[in-house]
């Protein structure tokens, strides 16, 4: 991924705070023709850090055997994990004048690291449980997963899980960053007035970076940076 300087990230808790908040990843690994490409949920994994340096760190994801991505890993594979955040449409008439562009901000991560296949059915459905329980905790309605085992149990056959350990990350946070003060603030603004409500996030993620008219000192993470590490395809 393309980071520009001025939209790369030192605090890598930012990092996670998207991998935690948006779980739901494409996985893509090289194919014979063209890549492979699966959404899964993938999660860091329980008894690793939560916070710090996400290299080295293990993710969990899982992806249906009938997918043939799911045929086409094997242990070793190399592969990258796409998190998109939040992000939004800037229409040039939050500019003050012209010439002018519509652009998009936005966050991403994306993380690359070998995968490790799950073999063991007991490993997997533990993949499976913990991955329901840390979903449900995080955006669901306090359902309780225990009546649900057996069925785990039964649908276990169809699941792949496996792990990958991060050797690489990217961060891209798109904030307006090379925008004067007053012009990040028009842009946090419209978002915030979208009746639709999808532009608040990406307005709240801008202004806990700092970004719009001072109203603090801002993150001091959101500086440019050289990245984490750069994935090799």
């Amino acid at each position: 991924m393309f980071v520009p300087s001025h939209y790369q990230i030192q605090d890598e808790d930012w990092h996670r705070r998207i991998i935690d908040g948006h779980p739901l990843a494409t996985l893509t690994t090289n194919g014979a023709a063209v890549p492979w490409a699966s959404r899964l949920p993938a999660l860091v994994a329980p008894g690793q850090p939560q916070s710090g340096p996400l290299t080295g760190t293990e993710l969990f994801g899982h992806l249906n055997r009938a997918n043939p991505h799911w045929k086409a890993l094997a242990d070793g594979t190399y592969a990258r994990l796409m998190f998109d955040g939040p992000g939004g449409f800037v229409t040039p008439a939050v500019y003050p004048g012209d010439p002018s562009a519509p652009t998009w901000n936005f966050a991403a991560v994306h993380v690359c690291g070998r995968i490790q296949l799950i073999h063991e059915p007991e490993e997997t459905l533990e993949v499976v449980r913990w991955t329901a329980e840390r979903l449900e905790q995080r955006f669901g309605a306090g359902w309780d997963q225990t009546a649900s085992v057996d069925y785990f149990r039964r649908i276990l056959p169809g699941v792949g899980a496996f792990r990958l350990r991060i050797d690489a990350v990217e961060g891209l946070f798109k904030f307006s960053q090379e925008k004067p003060a007053d012009v990040q603030e028009s842009v946090i603004r419209r978002y915030e007035a979208d009746d639709s409500g999808t532009g608040r996030p990406i307005a709240r993620l801008m202004r806990e970076a700092g970004m719009g008219q001072p109203a603090g000192a801002g993150l001091p993470g959101l500086t440019p940076d050289a990245a984490a590490g750069v994935c090799p395809f």
